[in-house]
């Protein structure tokens, strides 16, 4: 079977004629394996022309008869077939196809396979899989992504992360580590077991890892070390390609190096399983797993680890950039204000430190430098303006017309010196060429304690032969760096803010100087630039207000009225202005409307409108018309109805029609009696006309003596339904929990993830620490090691019950309560009858409100 013709074969060097130690230490690296599995190099015509010294254990027939035979020979002909299923799918260069539980001999075991392109040979890595049964994968991914989709910022994604790793893996630690933009890396979340050094917090130099490791943990996004202490398997090869090394670099088992190794060595670890996190191609952080004795993982169960790791760095990316938004999205908004500000009052040159201060809101600093037209304002924590003006040469040089920053200006401009104690960071924007005006953010030095996991220097070795070698670190004990002459580091959202406040600092700036006609004159094209942009949208606004002018004109009694009416209108247009385009002018919800409306009307505490329907969203065009409807309801009730008495209600409820249209029912109760008026105002018309001719939808209103009553339907074209309902809005104070737990909690339950939700619950109800066991034996050995202060048992563990482990609870007077999916169709023992019991799924209400109907421990 011939090779796709789009893999390239990587160039190899020969071998030197002489190899130093750390030549033969990258040889070691590159050209054996672990001894878990077994690999074989075939030919394009499936010749084996290498094979890992330890094939023929796996073969069951001699290295020298498996080398030149060809692979149809050894293993059975549905395996082959798999394989070259298999091999269609390799499109490109380090793409691993996968196979799991194949039989590659009569009534051998199963294998798990691993095929790739490896120059013009193909590379099948097998490992024996685990036990039928014990993974289901697919269920096991889909878990995983359930328990974590749901976290918003990182450090609580990480830490569901690790949680959930150590439960797929049973690593004694699993962590996640995150790179500095200076190489180095931090453990910013962690799971091990209680007895182990915690490295959380702990940051490890940039030479740990070094470059060639973190491509490859790029190319080949997962690694694992089954056993420090097992010798490699060498790859042997025909004469052909005696003289040509493997290239190795995607191979699921190739040895480690021996530097690598005694790194491992030097912090107590056996075995080791790494999953790359990769953001936009480059290396974010690892998932990395240690085990302090030796530990094989199954090929499958290493793909599960990789897929979630796969997952959880889209997660990643996905909070970063929600916050990246929520940070713009402030910026925006206040580069708006200040836009509007200064097109309202005009700014003079005299007020250019007050408009320093306004932008110091949208990127945190110490200080502010505004060098405009030759005049510069200092404020705040900065260098003075003799050592400003240095400063400002070197800021020709360096930012004629982009954004400049650094967090420790001495390192870029030595004469800084004499002011890092006042300004060691700055954020430079440049606002015009000629002259070199700059807006400079300075942030003060902060003296920054750092806990690296040992001294981050690397020790040096001289061998006997004079050869000086790299020598791994030694101590991994937690060694402190106090950091001087640098500030808080210029985030990417930071200098993203920058870029945007430059465009809109040269708008204000425009306003601050006497500017030439060119200028004035690109100012006005900008001008119209962004009318152009706006006018159908503000033509339509003005067209509104306009009709409301004149139609609040006509009923109002005098100047006083009027002004106050008009302005209560135009507010409500605003405040549902305001809504829909908080969501980018999409659909805005029904009850926040009202809530709204009631808000600004009535205060945020009022008791006297009562809400209920299902939740349902009003595109922008509905959005608006229906605000102006519910304002002058609440207007007409606050003026004539239920709200200018006491005791008077509001009930305001909505449902879906039929056809899909809205149906709202507005009753007004326990007001003072209502008549209906001699003539129709500019309100009722609203009320009663805006509806049908905006929206093509009815309304009517009706005048009881009792109240005021308001029917009206929105066409379906203009509904959009929400998924979760909404209640009224009069409600009352959540029922207290009544059980709480304190001390180490013993839960025996056998379903991983439900164990993991389980434990969390536990852990929000005041546990301590949640001791899990899947089983009667491992429940009872907990139980021989320590007396934990309750337990949570799941009658039905598989093949077998939690009874024997309720008998020995009782034994050393330890408080239980049983689970079952059962419900109470359970044949408990008669001695243990009376335990209270709770039904799955487990929720954290049930579980304390089992709690608090334990009675005192008696022994029977």
């Amino acid at each position: 079977m011939a090779m796709p013709q789009t893999l390239a074969s990587p160039t190899l060097p020969p071998d030197p004629p002489t190899l130093t130690n750390c030549d033969k230490e990258r040889i070691h690296e590159i050209n054996s394996i672990q001894s878990g599995g077994f690999l074989i190099a075939l030919t394009p015509d499936w010749i084996i022309e290498r094979a890992s010294a330890n094939c023929g254990e796996f073969l069951n027939q001699p290295l020298e008869e498996i080398l030149g035979a060809n692979l149809t020979a050894l293993i059975m002909s549905e395996a082959v077939h798999a394989i070259r299923n298999r091999l269609s799918s390799l499109y490109r260069q380090d793409v691993i196809e996968r196979l799991f539980a194949i039989v590659l001999q009569e009534g051998g075991p199963g294998f798990d396979l691993a095929v790739h392109a490896s120059g013009d040979l193909i590379l099948l890595e097998a490992e024996l899989s685990e036990k039928s049964g014990e993974l289901n994968a697919g269920s096991m991914v889909r878990s995983m992504i359930d328990h974590v989709q749901h976290q918003h910022h990182v450090p609580d994604l990480t830490h569901e992360a690790v949680r959930l790793v150590q439960a797929l893996t049973g690593y004694d630690r699993v962590m996640v580590y995150q790179f500095h933009p200076d190489g180095s890396g931090e453990v910013i979340a962690e799971r091990c077991r209680p007895s182990m050094e915690p490295y959380l917090g702990l940051r490890y130099p940039a030479t740990d890892i070094p470059k060639q490791a973190r491509a490859l943990l790029i190319r080949n996004p997962i690694r694992n070390l089954l056993d420090i202490d097992s010798p490699p398997s060498l790859i042997v090869s025909t004469k052909t390609f005696a003289d040509a090394l493997t290239d190795l670099s995607m191979s699921s088992l190739r040895s480690h190096s021996p530097i690598h190794l005694e790194y491992l060595r030097n912090m107590g670890v056996a075995a080791t399983m790494t999953i790359s996190l990769l953001k936009n191609g480059a290396l974010w952080g690892l998932i990395a797993c240690h085990h302090m004795t030796a530990r094989t993982i199954g090929y499958e169960r290493r793909t599960t680890a990789e897929v979630f790791g796969q997952i959880l760095a889209l997660l990643i990316d996905q909070c970063e950039r929600e916050e990246l938004i929520t940070f713009e999205t402030s910026t925006r908004q206040i580069t708006t204000d200040l836009l509007a500000s200064v097109a309202l009052a005009g700014v003079a040159t005299k007020d250019v430190a007050q408009l320093a201060n306004q932008l110091v809101s949208i990127v945190p600093c110490d200080g502010t430098a505004f060098c405009i037209d030759g005049s510069v304002t200092l404020k705040g924590s900065t260098p003075s303006l003799e050592e400003f003006e240095v400063l400002r040469s070197f800021l020709d040089g360096v930012s004629a017309s982009r954004v400049y920053s650094s967090n420790e200006i001495e390192s870029v401009c030595p004469s800084a010196n004499s002011f890092k104690d006042r300004a060691a960071g700055m954020l430079a924007i440049p606002i015009s060429t000629i002259p070199r005006d700059y807006l400079v953010f300075f942030r003060k030095e902060t003296a920054s304690t750092v806990k690296w996991a040992g001294d981050p220097t690397k020790s040096v070795e001289v061998l006997g032969s004079g050869e000086v070698r790299i020598s791994p670190r030694k101590s991994f004990k937690a060694w402190q760096e106090t950091l001087h002459g640098k500030s808080t580091q210029w985030t990417d959202a930071e200098l993203r803010a920058a870029e945007a406040l430059q465009i809109t600092v040269l708008e204000v700036v425009l306003r601050l100087i006497s500017a030439t006609e060119a200028e004035r004159n690109a100012a006005s094209q900008t001008q119209d630039l962004l009318i152009a942009e706006l006018n159908h949208r503000v033509r339509n606004i003005l067209g509104l207000i306009r009709g409301l002018i004149s139609q609040t004109r006509i009923n109002a009694k005098d100047m006083d009225t009027f002004a106050s009416v008009l302005g209560d209108r135009v507010h409500a247009l605003a405040r549902a202005h305001d809504q829909i385009t908080a969501k980018n002018w999409g659909p805005g919800s029904f009850q926040s409307l009202i809530t709204t409306e009631v808000e600004a009307y009535l205060g945020p505490v009022c008791n006297t409108i009562h809400m209920s329907g299902p939740p349902v969203l009003l595109i922008p065009k509905a959005f608006s018309t229906l605000a102006l409807v519910i304002h002058e309801l609440i207007t007409n009730a606050a003026k004539y109805g239920a709200f200018c008495g006491e005791g008077g209600h509001v009930d305001i409820s909505w449902r879906i029609g039929p056809q899909g249209d809205l149906i709202v029912n507005w009753a007004e109760i326990g007001g003072p009696p209502v008549t209906a008026p001699s003539h129709r105002g500019f309100g009722s018309t609203i009320i009663e006309a805006s509806i049908p001719h905006e929206l093509g939808g009815e309304s009517a209103i009706t005048f009881l003596a009792t109240g005021v009553k308001v029917n009206f339907s929105v066409p379906a074209q203009f509904i959009v339904l929400e998924e979760q309902p909404i209640t009224s809005t009069t409600t009352t104070a959540d029922t207290p929990l009544v059980g709480s737990l304190q001390g180490h909690v013993l839960l025996v339950e056998d379903n991983l993830i439900i164990a993991l939700d389980a434990e969390a619950m536990l852990l929000s109800l005041g546990a301590e620490r949640v001791l899990v066991a899947s089983n009667v034996k491992d429940a009872l050995a907990i139980l021989d090691r320590e007396k934990p202060s309750f337990a949570l048992l799941d009658v039905n563990l598989g093949n077998q019950n939690s009874f024997p482990i309720a008998d020995r609870l009782f034994e050393i007077e330890v408080p239980f309560i049983f689970a079952t999916g059962y419900g109470s169709g359970i044949n408990y023992p008669s001695d243990q009858n009376a335990r209270p019991f709770i039904t799955k799924p487990y929720t954290k209400d049930s579980i304390a409100k089992a709690l608090g109907g334990i009675e005192p421990f008696t022994k029977r």
